[in-house]
């Protein structure tokens, strides 16, 4: 790696260029990306719901829809909007019951029952049906448009409108994400280095690497937005300790070496040693969220772990070029160091090592207790502010018309009238059932067929499948309408075992079950990876289970505080949280843990050596677990979107829980089980 240094030395002006060259692709790629808004995409193409919402699209045409409230208008005006909605693209359908009573029956002729689904206070429902999907750019943009169309006395409700107003929310938030997260971790920086120039420069170099990782993200087809979101700021906090040891390390080779770019040369060379054992850990938890059947912790790992890889190639090639430009000024800026040492934390840590060692035993049940039961949350809408457009038209959809979750059955066409009445009937029975609306069911509301306009019949059947409407009282991903799709499931199984029962509510009923196995699998691979891999690395097999026990309790720790403090947490927040914080933060832990061994291997006494370790490993540590939570905590704080916001939160306290639970517990138990490290740790003598 010598020789790899004195490269990039020698051609440090060359590599700077090659680095700004590669940033036009970069930025170019970036805004290319396609963001996906729609967290139910990611769930696997062969469940049945999945493929229910494809029948849904090719059968019936219909890829999506939306429900437009209207308020205060007359139908002849009613009809005039409609006719203005058909003409957008990509509508597909527009109903309302303006189409069934024209413009000469009045309203009061149409049954109680349906006239409180469809017309009260002065409001109707203008049912509008899109040929594309759900989250596609081309319903998005459609939606928009009928947001221009339609005046003040409408609302439109329905997940693209959704969608589209979390995609307004996150765009506007995200440039102010990287503002935050650079302004905190430069105030972290100019207080542990020891120049003003030298923490900006460390930060540019962070950023040239977060837009080289967003910019081939394109290779990728798709993020997501929440991967859009966090991934820069995440990127920084997890990547930026390698940029500070390099340039710790080249400073010190200057107090032994007069030549800046043979100093340098020599930091590049101790820093990739280190840096790319560490960095492998981190790689490895990331990609662990590749192994969940949810597709999402796929696209945040990849994305991640491609921008690890390029943290490190970044520090031991932009980095020394940067810094060797830009020595100069370095050197003229240096100030002392603010930080303080710490020296007596690692005196007391020693001291009282039983005592941490009793304390860490009885939090451990607390804090397992909270992260078992945590709440969490799946509907995905309860992480928008109801200020948004979408959801104060889902809220009075909800509250006017007691619209709160539809689904769809998808029933053979051949089945007779008098089965699916029998099958409706046993629907309506079910608690919490509000109303079922089938083709058949018009007639027996006193609707003659002569009435019923063809496209409010194509609505209904298609060349194989007839569909059926059902409107719950209960919310989307609760148990209770959970418990409730199942006993309809049930029933409409045994009038057609193809039948299939499709909806948000379906969907988000196979997203809790597979959130809820993802939850258990991603953290037993994550330990199980970076296990073998420290055994590996530390040539050990007690040492790795001593580590990820540290960390696992600091992971218990920060998620069971909101099962204390009474708060829900996004979904996703819970699956992915402990595998990003035992991936980022088990460094700490290696650090300790391999200045341990060494002390031990030049025959240092068990406490001397932890004190060793603790005393010379502590503000590196601090420093990193200081740049993570700048770089995360500022975003928790500031994001509107609780998704966003939770999941940075969660990462900014993981983050420092990390480094009191490493720099108080991990000296503790490396003393209290160092017989046994001893034997079954390679290369160190029996003491």
């Amino acid at each position: 790696m010598q020789k790899f240094g004195e490269l990039i030395c020698k051609n440090k002006r060359k590599i700077l260029l090659i680095m700004l060259i590669l940033l036009i692709p970069s930025i170019i790629g970036m805004k290319a990306t396609r963001i996906n808004y729609d967290i139910l995409v990611y769930l696997p193409e062969d469940i049945e719901t999945v493929e229910g919402q494809n029948i849904l699209s090719e059968e019936f045409n219909m890829g999506a829809f939306s429900m437009i409230l209207v308020e205060d208008m007359q139908t002849k005006d009613i009809l005039k909007l409609e006719e203005k909605i058909k003409k957008v693209d990509n509508v597909q359908k527009v109903v309302s019951m303006a189409d069934v009573l024209g413009t000469s029956i009045p309203t009061e002729m149409l049954p109680e029952e349906i006239q409180q689904k469809v017309y009260k206070d002065n409001t109707t429902i203008i049912l509008v049906t899109y040929k594309e999907a759900i989250s596609s750019d081309t319903t998005m943009q459609t939606v928009e448009q009928l947001r221009k169309i339609t005046d003040e006395h409408c609302k439109i409700s329905g997940m693209t409108a959704t969608l589209l107003d979390t995609r307004e929310l996150s765009n506007s938030e995200i440039a102010i994400y990287v503002v935050i997260a650079v302004i905190l971790c430069l105030i972290v920086l100019e207080i542990v280095l020891d120049s003003y120039i030298a923490p900006i420069i460390l930060l540019l170099n962070i950023g040239i690497a977060i837009l080289y990782n967003m910019g081939t993200n394109i290779f990728l087809g798709e993020i997501s937005y929440i991967t859009k979101a966090i991934s820069a700021v995440l990127q920084l906090g997890v990547t930026m300790d390698f940029a500070i040891f390099l340039y710790h390390s080249y400073q010190h080779e200057l107090e032994n070496v007069a030549d800046a770019n043979k100093a340098m040369s020599i930091a590049i060379s101790k820093t990739f040693s280190s840096v790319f054992g560490s960095s492998l850990t981190t790689i490895a938890g990331f990609l662990a969220l590749c192994s969940m059947n949810l597709t999402l912790g796929k696209d945040i790992g990849l994305v991640m772990a491609k921008g690890v890889l390029f943290g490190v190639i970044s520090v031991v090639t932009i980095l020394p070029s940067m810094i060797l430009q830009f020595n100069g000024l370095i050197q003229k800026t240096k100030h002392k160091e603010i930080l303080p040492k710490f020296n007596k934390i690692k005196e007391f840590n020693v001291k009282h090592y039983v005592v941490i060692v009793i304390i860490f035993v009885i939090i451990l049940p607390i804090a397992f207790w909270g992260y078992k039961n945590t709440n969490v949350y799946y509907k995905l809408d309860s992480s928008l502010p109801d200020t948004l457009e979408s959801i104060s038209a889902n809220n009075a959809l909800k509250d006017k018309f007691g619209l709160v979750s539809q689904e769809m059955i998808l029933i053979n066409k051949d089945i007779s009238n008098d089965n699916i009445n029998k099958m409706t009937n046993e629907i309506e029975q079910l608690e919490g059932i509000d109303f079922v609306l089938s083709y058949s069911k018009l007639s027996q509301l006193g609707i003659p067929e002569q009435m019923i306009p063809q496209e409010i019949m194509q609505t209904f059947k298609s060349d194989n499948y007839q569909m059926i409407l059902v409107n719950s009282k209960y919310e989307i991903a609760t148990n209770e309408l959970n418990s409730q799709i199942e006993k309809v499931n049930e029933i409409v199984k045994r009038y057609d075992k193809e039948a299939i029962v499709v909806g948000e509510g379906p969907l988000m009923k196979d997203l809790v079950q597979i959130s809820d196995h993802d939850f258990n699998s991603v953290n037993t691979v994550s330990i199980l990876i970076i296990f073998i891999i420290m055994a590996i690395v530390l040539k050990s097999i007690s040492l790795p289970v001593i580590l990820i026990c540290v960390i696992e309790v600091a992971i218990f720790i920060n998620m069971g505080i909101p099962y204390y403090t009474n708060l829900e947490i996004p979904f996703i927040a819970s699956i992915v949280i402990g595998t990003i914080q035992l991936g980022a933060t088990i460094d700490y832990a290696i650090l300790i843990t391999t200045k341990y061994i060494e002390n031990r291997k030049q025959n240092m006494e068990r406490k001397e050596a932890a004190k060793n370790a603790l005393g010379t490993s502590i503000n590196s540590i601090i420093v990193s677990g200081l740049c993570f939570f700048g770089a995360t905590f500022g975003v928790g704080a500031y994001s509107k979107i609780e998704m966003i916001g939770s999941l940075c939160t969660l990462m900014s306290r993981g983050a420092l829980i990390s480094v009191v639970t490493v720099l108080m517990a991990l000296p503790a138990f490396l003393i209290l089980f160092d017989k046994i490290i001893l034997k079954t740790t390679i290369g160190i003598k029996n003491k």
